[in-house]
């Protein structure tokens, strides 16, 4: 098929026996893939299988090792690069996002068009941009001229991915979109995707990189895996189900488990008011030891704050919070408060441990290394070498890493705030195996998730709205139309 695609005249881009090295790794081995124009190509594979370097390679912001580069036929292996691409139409929607947080919004799609210059030029990127938001988010409530930094990490999202599809003087052919959805709600993610299927409708193409695999089987129509660098299959998207999809990625799809129904019988852990309250009307969340406690709601409805009111109460006291135990959290935009940069994976893991590290006013750098080396086998951390730098994991493995350093502490609480955003589904089961046993050995987790299929394994859910809870879920009430409905129209 790889071939009959190579020859058809429809093939706008063709990748050919792309190889890419760091160091000894070899992150890609001779990947060949072919994208039609009026297709979206779904890629999956796990965290490191090099779909994120091979888009990368396409984007121009990496240089193959070895192979070749051809756009409608043409080999533009030796001059290309970020620019190039750009003119030949081809964008990319980075799972890290690449707005520059100083600026406007209409000022970040200024530096993706040169030609929006002059006089005048801020109010056509202000038109742009935001007729585009339009476009794929009607409704969206996000202003031109508010600062990047100012926005949620979901509207920092919908910026990006409006930024990719608007056009000036160049026609986008190609948009590449690497984890889209992430940071985006049910709703927000069901505008996109609608999008996408009428832009490729339209003749356009659009890489889709997803770990959420009912996106990519409703949305894609060929689907690619990749495996260890390379490309492992390639067919229609309905040639495979759920099941097989998984299967090829070198996992095994479990079964959800069904929910086990427990009675609270311990000492409450932490009591906290959401706020606002209107007319002093407030619902109280309440979660007690042992239970895995899912927050709900469309995106930017309170969630985080309500994570981070509770981060902070164990620590100093906050209005209408008590915590009783330690606390610890899994950040959601993990570049801007997960990660230390300039540390190593191991570094990063373990700096919530360092209590047990330490041998008298010192760090014990062999018991630092033990714990680093047992949770990159416990998580499956894909890296030859835990003294490397965190950035050079994917972002996915970065994730795992802030998994790993929440986990190996002494919390009472783990705070989790979309932490799955990025993560393969091997590496899912994993973790929500590992949430399940922490949770009968007494602790007690505090999950903000945008994924429907996670609340499952919530004891109970609080749904937010408008900065309030408006509805709290338990046992077979845990689903998508009532967490919906209670998102618009607050419980009675």
């Amino acid at each position: 098929m790889q071939m009959q695609l190579q020859n058809n005249h429809n093939v706008l881009i063709h990748l050919d026996g792309v190889e890419k090295n760091f160091g000894a790794v070899r992150a890609l081995a001779r990947v060949s893939l072919a994208v039609p124009a009026g297709v979206c190509l779904g890629l999956v594979g796990h965290n490191g299988a090099g779909k994120s370097t091979l888009m990368n390679i396409l984007a121009g912001t990496l240089s193959a090792s070895a192979g070749r580069i051809l756009v409608s036929g043409d080999d533009v292996s030796e001059r290309y690069g970020v620019a190039a691409a750009n003119r030949l139409g081809i964008r990319c929607v980075f799972q890290e996002l690449s707005l520059c947080p100083n600026l406007s919004v209409a000022e970040n799609a200024r530096i993706m068009h040169p030609p929006l210059k002059g006089i005048g030029w801020r109010r056509r990127a202000a038109t742009l941009i935001g007729g585009m938001l339009d476009s794929i988010f009607p409704g969206h409530d996000i202003d031109p001229s508010q600062l990047v930094g100012d926005l949620s990490i979901a509207r920092r999202q919908m910026v990006e991915i409006a930024r990719a599809f608007s056009a000036t003087d160049t026609q986008v052919r190609l948009v590449i979109l690497d984890e889209p959805t992430s940071s985006l709600d049910g709703v927000l993610a069901g505008q996109l995707l609608a999008f996408v299927r009428n832009f490729v409708t339209g003749g356009g193409a659009v890489i889709l990189i997803s770990h959420l695999l009912n996106e990519i089987l409703t949305t894609a129509g060929r689907i690619v895996v990749m495996r260890d660098g390379g490309v492992v299959a390639d067919r229609v998207a309905r040639d495979f189900t759920r099941v097989t999809l998984v299967e090829s990625m070198g996992s095994v799809a479990q079964e959800q488990a069904p929910r086990e129904q427990r009675s609270a019988t311990a000492a409450v852990e932490l009591k906290v008011s959401a706020a606002p309250a209107v007319q002093g009307d407030a619902t109280t969340l309440v979660a007690n030891r042992g239970e895995v406690i899912g927050l709900a709601g469309l995106g930017g409805h309170g969630q985080t704050e309500m994570l981070v009111r509770i981060f902070h109460g164990q620590r100093k006291a906050q209005a209408g919070v008590t915590v009783s135990g330690s606390t610890a959290m899994v950040a959601g935009d993990r570049q801007a408060d997960g990660l230390f940069p300039l540390w190593s994976i191991c570094g990063n893991a373990t700096i919530s441990s360092l209590t047990r590290l330490t041998k008298g006013w010192l760090i014990d750098p062999r018991a630092e290394a033990r714990m680093g080396e047992e949770w990159k086998q416990k998580i499956g951390i894909r890296t030859p070498d835990m003294a490397n730098p965190i950035l050079s994991l994917s972002g996915g493995n970065q994730q795992k890493v802030l998994f790993a350093r929440a986990l190996g502490s002494d919390a009472d609480i783990i705070l989790m705030d979309d932490p799955m955003r990025g993560v393969d589904i091997g590496t899912k089961q994993e973790v929500y195996g590992m949430l399940r046993q922490e949770a009968a050995a007494g602790r007690t987790f505090l999950w903000y998730t945008t994924e429907m299929d996670e609340l499952k394994h919530c004891d109970r859910v609080y749904v937010f709205r408008n900065g309030r809870i408006v509805d709290e879920l338990s046992g077979d009430s845990i689903i998508e139309e009532r967490v919906l409905h209670s998102s618009f129209e607050a419980a009675a």
